[in-house]
C-alpha cells in the first residue's frame, strides 16, 4: 500500500496498545511522503498514519514536534566481523560489533561489505549476524577467507565462483551480493570472478577497485565490467576520475549510470574527498546510496557515523529529501530488501528521529579538507521493530519519582535500611 492509499483521520484508528509518534514531520521518500502528522507502530510494523491520531488506547505516546520522522536507516557499507580474531585487518580488529555502533546513529539495518568469504562465513553468522539486535545482512566476498589480510585478497587461484555461490545460496536470508576488493594486481581477476559468482547466485556485485592500476582503468569497470545492479563503492575517492581539468563531471559516469550501474558513498577512513564530491553533486552526479564503511579507523576520523556523513550531503547541497532517501529506500532495494526503508502500513515499525540542528559547523574529508555548514544531523532517537532502542534525551522516560520502589531491586535481593 502506498503513502497515497493510506486512510485519512476519520477512518484510520491506531490499534489498541499502539505506539504513537506525535507531532512529528514524517519524511518518507519512498511514498512521497513529506509532512507533520502521527504516526502509529503495532505489532512491531507500521500501522499508519494521520493528522491528531487518537492516542488514548496508546501504550506508549513519544512527542516527536520539532523533530523530522524518517525510516530506520539502511547502512550498506560496514566491516562487522569482529569475532575474527585478525590483528590489522578488517575481519578482525578493525571491525565493530553492530549494536554498538547502529541504533546511536539511527541505523536499523547495517551490510557487512565482504569481511567474509566463503571459507569463514559460518563463523560469522553465528558469531555476529546471529548475535545482533541490529538486522545484519552481508556481501560475501569472492576471496576465500575475506579480508583477513589484503594479501589474501590478491590470491586469484582462491577465487572461486561455484563455491562462492553456493555458500550465498545456503545463506540466502542474510547474504545479499558478492564483493571484489583491494586488489593490487593489473589483472581484472577479482572483478571477473566475482561478477561470475553473482551471475550464478543471482546476486549484485559490490567493487572496492582496491588499488588502481593503468592496465585496468576505472572507466572499464562501470562502463564494461558490472552489470545493471551492481554497484562501485568509494565513488569520490582520490583515484576515481570525477572531474576534468574544468570542474567537469566526465560523462562516462553519466553512461554509466545509464547502463544501471549503482554509485555508493561508502565514505571510510580514506575513500571520500569533497574535492570530487562537491562538483559532482553541483552537477547532479549523486551516490545512489550513502553509507559509511564504518570500522575502526573511520569511526574515530573524518567519517564518525552516519548522520554525520549524511550531513556531509546536505551540506554540498543534496535536497534533504534526497539524502533521506538515499539512506533508506534506495539502499534496502539495491540490496533486494524492498520491505525495508519505508514508513507503508505493514512495513517493519523501524524508525529514526532526527534533531535537524541548525548552527555553524565543519566536516573533514579523508584527507583533512573541510566544509562548512549550518546543519547537522542528531539522532534523537531510534526504533526498531516498534521497539525503542536508542533514546539521546529520555523521551521515552518516565519522572523517575513515579517509578514504583520496587523497580531497579532485582528477584532475591532486598533493601534493608541501617537499623540506625
Amino acid at each position: 500500500m502506498r503513502a497515497e492509499e493510506i486512510p485519512e483521520k476519520d477512518f484510520f484508528l491506531p490499534p489498541e496498545g499502539s505506539v504513537i509518534i506525535r507531532g512529528g514531520r514524517v519524511i518518507d521518500p519512498a511514498n512521497g511522503v513529506d509532512e507533520v502528522c502521527d504516526l502509529a507502530l503495532s505489532g512491531g510494523m507500521v500501522a499508519g498514519r494521520g493528522k491528531a491520531l487518537p492516542w488514548c488506547g496508546a501504550s506508549k505516546v513519544i512527542d516527536a514536534e520539532g523533530l523530522i520522522v524518517t525510516p530506520g536507516v539502511v547502512d550498506i557499507h560496514s566491516h562487522l566481523f569482529a569475532t575474527a580474531g585478525n590483528p590489522n585487518a578488517w575481519a578482525g580488529e578493525y571491525s565493530v560489533f553492530p549494536d554498538g555502533f547502529s541504533f546511536r546513529s539511527g541505523v536499523t539495518t547495517m551490510v557487512d561489505a565482504g569481511s567474509a568469504g566463503w571459507r569463514n562465513f559460518d563463523l560469522f553468522r553465528v558469531s555476529v549476524i546471529d548475535r545482533a539486535k541490529t538486522r545484519v545482512f552481508s556481501f560475501l566476498n569472492i576471496a576465500s577467507f575475506g579480508m583477513v589480510s589484503d594479501i589474501i585478497e590478491q590470491h586469484a587461484p582462491d577465487f572461486d565462483p561455484e563455491t562462492t555461490a553456493a555458500k550465498a545460496e545456503k545463506h540466502r536470508d542474510v547474504i545479499v551480493g558478492i564483493k571484489s576488493a583491494h586488489y593490487w594486481h593489473p589483472g581484472w581477476e577479482s572483478v571477473d570472478r566475482a561478477v561470475e559468482a553473482g551471475e550464478l547466485s543471482g546476486l549484485p556485485v559490490m567493487v572496492d577497485f582496491g588499488y588502481f592500476m593503468k592496465e585496468r582503468p576505472y572507466w572499464r569497470l562501470v562502463t564494461e565490467k558490472l552489470r545493471k545492479g551492481d554497484i562501485s563503492t568509494h565513488c569520490y575517492r582520490g583515484p576515481v576520475p570525477v572531474v576534468d581539468g574544468n570542474g567537469k563531471v566526465y560523462p562516462y559516469l553519466f553512461e554509466a549510470r545509464e547502463r544501471g550501474v549503482l554509485f555508493d558513498l561508502g565514505h571510510g577512513g580514506g575513500s571520500f574527498l569533497f574535492r570530487n564530491a562537491v562538483p559532482a553533486f553541483a552537477q547532479g552526479f549523486y551516490p545512489d546510496s550513502v553509507s559509511s564503511d564504518l570500522h575502526v579507523q573511520s569511526m574515530n576520523g573524518a567519517m564518525m557515523d552516519m548522520p554525520t556523513t549524511m550531513s556531509k550531503c546536505l551540506a554540498m547541497g543534496m535536497p534533504l529529501g534526497d539524502v533521506i532517501a538515499r539512506s533508506t529506500a534506495v539502499p534496502a532495494r539495491m540490496i533486494g530488501h524492498p520491505e525495508l526503508g519505508h514508513l507503508s502500513p505493514g512495513a517493519p515499525g523501524d524508525v529514526t528521529l532526527w534533531n535537524l540542528r541548525e548552527g555553524t559547523f565543519g566536516f573533514k574529508d579523508s584527507v583533512g579538507g573541510r566544509l562548512r555548514s549550518d546543519r547537522r544531523f542528531e539522532c534523537e532517537m531510534t526504533i526498531l521493530a516498534g521497539e525503542v532502542v536508542w533514546d539521546l534525551n529520555a523521551r521515552d522516560g518516565t519522572a523517575y519519582g513515579e517509578i514504583p520502589f520496587g523497580e531497579g531491586i532485582r528477584e532475591g535481593e532486598f533493601f534493608i535500611p541501617p537499623e540506625r
